[in-house]
């Protein structure tokens, strides 16, 4: 396969589209705002006029979108994937939804004879510059092993989770384990910086034991630079949250951490950090401690 779509140019789709085009597939991308379709251009992308477009040019589409009214919007409404679709064709959505809409989006797709695979990624913005994503993928197997080749191109690790839905389940997972994380690094960052403590040393001393965190080496030193430029939007953690909460409500899971950790970042949203980095949310911290992490 060598002919791959992209729609979803945004903090994870612009880095992963150009590392299929680095990676010397034929590209032709999709993006509701044209500027950043014109930067891949630059580098040899085919742009498109409409989601039907991309579809009508590939073999594979891949999806990575905000929601999942706008996946749904993008499949299967005017001009959408479905419209320039030919039997066979792969989509592949990377974007965050519920179990239970790749579902229905699998189910829908098969009736129109489309493959559909739910394959969320681990890792943020940097993750997706550095090409060193994980893939979750539920779906097919076979059609998994044929899409190797692709993750291999935007990410380090790729995993085959189970049927349709599995992918989601995983992130979702995953994701109610990053949000508690951050809130922990939050607490105890703040509660150093008070004491007087050089964050940034505090971080490197619990490296060494059971405290060790991928959040804390990976978001401490923004919070130190005063840096909440996004990689991963607060916005878009509480949306995730509420996602994992729905799941949890469904299994009959009691979460009572990642309940707390929806109203912290409910209020981080209301205090207008809702477009910056998830590491933002150290701020509600600081208004309560009366202190600031430098």
């Amino acid at each position: 396969m060598k002919r791959i779509g992209f729609i979803g140019l945004g903090i994870m789709g612009f880095p992963m589209a150009s590392h299929l085009l680095e990676a010397g597939y034929e590209l032709t991308v999709y993006n509701r705002t044209t500027e950043k379709s014109m930067k891949l251009q630059e580098k040899g992308a085919n742009v498109a006029t409409s989601a039907a477009q991309v579809a009508s040019e590939s073999e594979v589409v891949f999806t990575m979108l905000a929601n999942s009214d706008v996946v749904e919007d993008v499949i299967f409404g005017e001009n959408g994937v479905v419209e320039g679709a030919t039997d066979g064709l792969i989509v592949i959505n990377c974007s965050t939804v519920s179990p239970e809409s790749n579902i229905k989006l699998h189910d829908k797709l098969k009736e129109s004879g489309i493959i559909f695979l739910d394959v969320p990624v681990t890792g943020s913005g940097v993750q997706a510059n550095a090409g060193t994503l994980t893939f979750m993928c539920g779906g097919n197997h076979d059609v998994y092993e044929k899409c190797i080749p692709l993750f291999e191109a935007m990410g380090k690790k790729h995993f085959h989770m189970g049927d349709i839905g599995a992918g989601s389940y995983t992130k979702l997972a995953n994701n109610t384990m990053l949000a508690i994380n951050m809130m922990s690094l939050a607490e105890a960052i703040v509660m150093v910086a008070k004491c007087g403590i050089d964050p940034e040393t505090f971080v490197e001393v619990v490296s060494g034991g059971g405290s060790k965190s991928a959040m804390a080496e990976a978001k401490t030193p923004k919070i130190v630079s005063r840096d909440f430029s996004p990689n991963f939007k607060t916005s878009l953690m509480l949306k995730d949250v509420n996602l994992a909460l729905d799941l949890a409500k469904d299994i009959s899971v009691v979460t009572p951490i990642l309940a707390l950790s929806k109203e912290i970042l409910n209020i981080g949203v209301s205090m207008g950090v809702g477009e910056e980095d998830l590491c933002a949310i150290v701020k509600c911290y600081e208004s309560w401690g009366m202190t600031k992490v430098r």
